[in-house]
This record gives structure tokens, C-alpha cells and sequence, in this order.
């Protein structure tokens, strides 16, 4: 018997997922959580085969969980509604073992389990195009300034946390909406978060 946890925030949508995947003979809903938190402590309680997360829930995000859970034996699949490449790679950093999207035919995600449970990975097609396709431009250094900026810091606060003149910040900033082929901070951040290049 496959035992599974669910990790999904639409409780809709995690009784449905949990009604679909009991009606299978080889697999047995142990544990339902609403974010990321519940997640980690049902799975450290039962032990089981499979996490099924969501990515954005409350009090932490589906792809943190991934990363604590990393060691442990369980194997996590990512269900989400978002096919955006930085997730992705996140998740395979993570050690992910499937990235699935919600929109997927409910078969899929049965077959899925199996074939995780089996050693293989699977991730949805269309997420492989764009890891090829789209990888952050930035360097480690301009990614520290835009999450500097994007947590509300400005120019002179930059310059002081990291121990440069803000002359050099501003040069940072305007590399990177170059970079970014944006106008403002704002789109930056905006651009980041969208896909996912934020930690």
C-alpha cells in the first residue's frame, strides 16, 4: 500500500484529491494539510511513501517544505497551477521526484504516484521547454541587491548592508532593469517573483 500525504490549501480541492487517490487499491490517504507547516509534522507523524504539495500555502510555501523534507524518505510531488520555470528549478534542487500540473487529467496523477514509487521522476512536459529555455540573467550580486530592494530597502540602506557606495548600487539597479528589459524596480521585482527567481 502506497501511504500518501496531501498538502493543499483549497480544502475543496484536498478532500477531492483525497476522496480520488483512496478509491485506488494500492494507495491510502494517511494525512491532509492545509500549508506547509502541517505538511512537514504529518509526514515526520506517519512516515509515508508520498507528499503531494501544493506550492503557495500559508505559513510556508510548498517548495520550503520540499527542501526540509529533502532527507527524509519521503518522496514529494509538486501539484501546482503554476508551470513557471524558477519554481521548477527550485523544486529540483529540492530533490523533488514529480512536478505536475493541476489542469493534468486526474488519471495522471495516480499514475504518477506509481511511477515515483517505482524510481522514476516525472515532470509535467511542458515545464522542460522552459528549463532549456529561461534561466536567470542575473548574477549573484545583482540578485542580492533586487531582494534587497524588493524588501523595501533603499538605495543608502543597500549600500550600507553591503558594504558599498551607493553610487555602486545604483549602477546595480540600473544593470539589472537592462538586464531585465524592465522600466522601473517595481517590474523587476514583479518579473522575479513571476518566475520564480526569488529564494
Amino acid at each position: 500500500m502506497i501511504r500518501i500525504v496531501i498538502a493543499e490549501d483549497q480544502r475543496m480541492l484536498l478532500g477531492a484529491l483525497g476522496s480520488l487517490l483512496n478509491l485506488e487499491d494500492d494507495m491510502e490517504v494517511v494525512g491532509k494539510a492545509t500549508n506547509g507547516v502541517e505538511a512537514i509534522s504529518l509526514v515526520h507523524e506517519h512516515q509515508p511513501d508520498i507528499c503531494i504539495m501544493d506550492i503557495e500555502m500559508p505559513e510556508k510555501s510548498g517548495l520550503d517544505a520540499a527542501e526540509e523534507l529533502k532527507e527524509e524518505g519521503c518522496k514529494v510531488i509538486i501539484l501546482t497551477t503554476f508551470a513557471r520555470s524558477g519554481y521548477f528549478q527550485r523544486a529540483l534542487k529540492a530533490g523533488v521526484r514529480g512536478y505536475l500540473l493541476k489542469d493534468s487529467p486526474s488519471d495522471d496523477l495516480a499514475k504518477s504516484i506509481r511511477n515515483v514509487m517505482g524510481g522514476m521522476r516525472v515532470y509535467a512536459p511542458e515545464l522542460m521547454d522552459d528549463v532549456y529555455s529561461e534561466g536567470n540573467p542575473l548574477t549573484e550580486r545583482e540578485k542580492e541587491v533586487l531582494e534587497l530592494v524588493a524588501d523595501g530597502n533603499n538605495t543608502k540602506e543597500i549600500a550600507a548592508k553591503m558594504s558599498i557606495k551607493t553610487g555602486t548600487v545604483r549602477n546595480y539597479i540600473s544593470t539589472i532593469l537592462d538586464k531585465l528589459e524592465v522600466k522601473n524596480r517595481i517590474e523587476a521585482i514583479s518579473q522575479s517573483k513571476e518566475k520564480g527567481w526569488f529564494k
